[in-house]
């Protein structure tokens, strides 16, 4: 990677690197180490490992404190709705990672940059490139400004489908069903495009590397539409 794109990169992120190959090394895909016959230690992979594990730390910390009469119950799925790969997922396109990243050719070609677990992996892997860079505080910092922000619309998507089916009884607006209207690529890669229903209306269309994973766009896509029209109303 350039030079000028790790520095572009550092902007965004708000951290500036004492060793850029860290951050160099956190957007390098297995695939393009494998493609260039680099050694695999130079993939992200054991940065993500390490950047998986502050970024629970540190978000359990904060929901800890956030939410001091919550039940751990309650605070394991709110963790889990906030740093899922879904939401990481969010995080990465907001500083638009996935152009950051070196893949290798096959990789490129198939999606690679747009793909969720690729780019949420990303985003682990900066975690870990800046604890390993600069110590716990930057880490925490980067976290709680990019990943635990804007946590109304991540934890919508987490629960979308049960949230929508909860709209749809609640406000007995009909019957709610999803359909699978496609599905692309060879079965080890497969993306699989759904509509989310409503008395057979279409309310919401997703595709995701699963069937349930498109459902869950769906009806994220849904809950939009239906926040939108409640706005509207308001006004």
């Amino acid at each position: 990677m350039e030079m000028q794109k790790l520095c572009e990169l550092e902007e965004k992120i708000g951290y500036h690197y004492r060793n850029q190959k860290l951050l160099r090394q956190a957007m390098t895909h297995t695939s393009f180490v494998n493609e260039q016959k680099i050694n695999k230690l130079g993939s992200y992979e054991r940065i993500e490992f390490l950047g998986d594990a502050v970024l629970e730390m540190i978000s359990s910390e904060f929901f800890y404190h956030t939410y001091p009469e919550m039940p751990e119950g309650n605070l394991t799925k709110l963790r889990a709705s906030s740093v899922c790969e879904q939401a990481l997922a969010i995080t990465a396109r907001q500083l638009d990672l996935g152009s950051y990243l070196l893949l290798g050719k096959g990789e490129e070609m198939t999606g690679g940059r747009e793909r969720d677990s690729i780019i949420a992996d990303g985003v682990e892997a900066i975690i870990g490139s800046i604890y390993l860079d600069g110590g716990f505080e930057p880490a925490k910092a980067f976290i709680l400004r990019f990943v635990l922000n804007d946590l109304e619309t991540k934890q919508l998507f987490y629960d979308a489908k049960s949230i929508l089916q909860e709209t749809v009884q609640t406000g007995k607006l009909g019957e709610l069903s999803y359909q699978l209207t496609g599905e692309e690529g060879p079965d080890h890669d497969k993306v699989f495009q759904t509509q989310a229903l409503i008395d057979g209306k279409v309310v919401g269309t997703g595709t995701g590397r699963s069937k349930k994973l498109a459902e869950q766009h769906a009806a994220y896509e849904a809950l939009l539409g239906m926040k939108g029209i409640a706005a509207k109303s308001v006004k």
